[in-house]
């Protein structure tokens, strides 16, 4: 992992403000996001938030957030 991504991990999201996405499905299959410092994002399953999270850049989080309005994933 580089520096930049190490430094995301870093970030505590113990108290964090998580919102779901506007395009989850209505059966519980949603995805939470929060903002970390740098633009970067923070994703997690809504049903399992303690299962951990991943973390993205904000240029990886362009490119993902490109990708899922696109329907790629």
């Amino acid at each position: 992992m580089n520096d930049r991504k190490t430094d995301l991990y870093a970030h505590d999201l113990t108290a964090a403000t998580w919102r779901k996405s506007s395009a989850s499905a209505g059966e519980g299959e949603c995805f939470e996001v929060t903002d970390l410092p740098g633009g970067g994002k923070a994703v997690r399953d809504s049903k399992n938030p303690g299962r951990g999270d991943l973390r993205f850049t904000a240029a990886e989080w362009a490119a993902a957030r490109a990708g899922f309005l696109a329907g790629e994933l």
